[in-house]
């Protein structure tokens, strides 16, 4: 009975001061009351917590959209995290890929120069994607996880001390308020100095001594609290610190990674480049005219990307190279000239193309009309047959 009615009575001074917080916040709110207001330096702390929990939280889900752009995979992942469960593993997109291209090489046959490109192509894709599922892994480890950390551990301790800090502040502006009350409940009463109101001024008199007293107790819990939330507020400089290594952390997965990749599509392009360009004919031998071979036209493309970005896409370049005749070509681009040796060229026109011997293997000569000059055959031109 008597622990039932302690509860009663908690519940009762909780409501009350729960009661006692809303309306002093809906009167500061219509300006009926006034607010303490925190110092400077807790203030800008506090916005300093709240802007890196914003970016936290967008780095974070932009960077698990960066490295699983699949939402139904996500959202997988997140239920077994939840459930303190590994996910299952799965096949990537780039081993998925290299599978189909080595099942379709080794059906064309891997003798053929289709079939064989196929499977080398299909090996690099399945290194790219275990390099990809590393990258997953290692960034998951090193930088998601110490970001998530700090949403869901420190910047949550940090917003339960901030509501209480909000709360006690609440309390001592309401007990501001009863005291002020009190002090003007307490002048009016001396100034009718009528002895019928002897007793109403003890009563007030006490009040304000209780309101006081009040006011005392409510300042202290304040500034305690103030200080507890200004000590975790002031831990978010490290926070940064810490998240600055795990950055570094990040960027040096994906240094890996790109390298990795960029190693194995150089290795595959030498592999590509080594096929003979009688050797794409894929058995197709008694045919009128053999295939044209596509394989140096990739490096063409590669080429292209970094120069000026007007295109040769010669089926056979040695030809064009080698010959001392003259052939067509077409210009993709406009280009002009560096110096006087070079040839302006205009898009869409077409021009006279030759070889020099002693010439650099990356030039040929162009000529158009009366006007002759150098040509960069790898980034200029397009060969036209007319």
């Amino acid at each position: 009975m008597n622990i039932m009615d302690f509860n009663v009575k908690k519940l009762a001074a909780d409501a009350g001061t729960f009661l006692s917080r809303a309306v002093q916040f809906t009167e500061e709110k219509l300006g009926q009351a006034e607010k303490t207001e925190l110092d400077a330096h807790l203030e800008n702390l506090l916005s300093k917590a709240e802007c890196t929990k914003i970016w936290t939280e967008k780095i974070m889900k932009q960077t698990e959209v960066l490295l699983q752009p699949n939402p139904n995979a996500r959202i997988e992942e997140f239920v077994y995290e939840k459930l303190d469960r590994k996910a299952p593993s799965r096949v990537n997109n780039p081993e998925l890929l290299g599978q189909y291209m080595i099942d379709a090489g080794t059906e064309f046959g891997p003798g053929t120069a289709y079939g064989n490109a196929l499977i080398k192509c299909g090996e690099t894709q399945k290194r790219i994607g275990t390099a990809d599922r590393e990258l997953i892994q290692t960034s998951a480890l090193n930088f998601l996880t110490p970001l998530r950390n700090f949403i869901e551990g420190d910047y949550k301790t940090i917003a339960k001390e901030r509501k209480l800090l909000q709360n006690k502040r609440l309390d001592l502006d309401a007990a501001k308020t009863r005291l002020k009350k009190a002090k003007t409940a307490e002048t009016k009463s001396s100034q009718l100095n009528s002895a019928r109101l002897e007793g109403d001024n003890m009563i007030w008199a006490e009040e304000v001594t209780k309101a006081e007293q009040e006011v005392r107790i409510t300042q202290s819990e304040f500034d305690r609290q103030a200080e507890i939330t200004r000590l975790l507020l002031e831990g978010i400089s490290s926070t940064h610190a810490h998240h600055l290594r795990c950055l570094n952390d990040f960027v040096e997965a994906q240094m890996t990674y790109y390298a990795q990749c960029y190693q194995y599509m150089l290795d595959l392009q030498k592999q590509l480049g080594s096929f003979p360009s009688n050797y794409l004919c894929n058995n197709n031998h008694n045919s009128g005219t053999p295939m044209p071979s596509a394989l140096p036209n990739v490096v063409g493309s590669s080429a292209m990307a970094s120069t000026s970005g007007l295109v040769i896409t010669s089926p056979n370049i040695s030809d064009l190279k080698e010959s001392s005749g003259s052939r067509k070509a077409r210009v993709l681009y406009d280009y002009d000239a560096a110096n006087s040796t070079e040839l302006s060229l205009l898009a869409d026109e077409v021009i006279t193309v030759f070889s020099i011997i002693g010439m650099d293997s990356d030039w040929l000569m162009g000529e158009r009309g009366n006007q002759k000059g150098k040509a960069y055959y790898l980034t200029s031109l397009e060969n036209c047959h007319l």
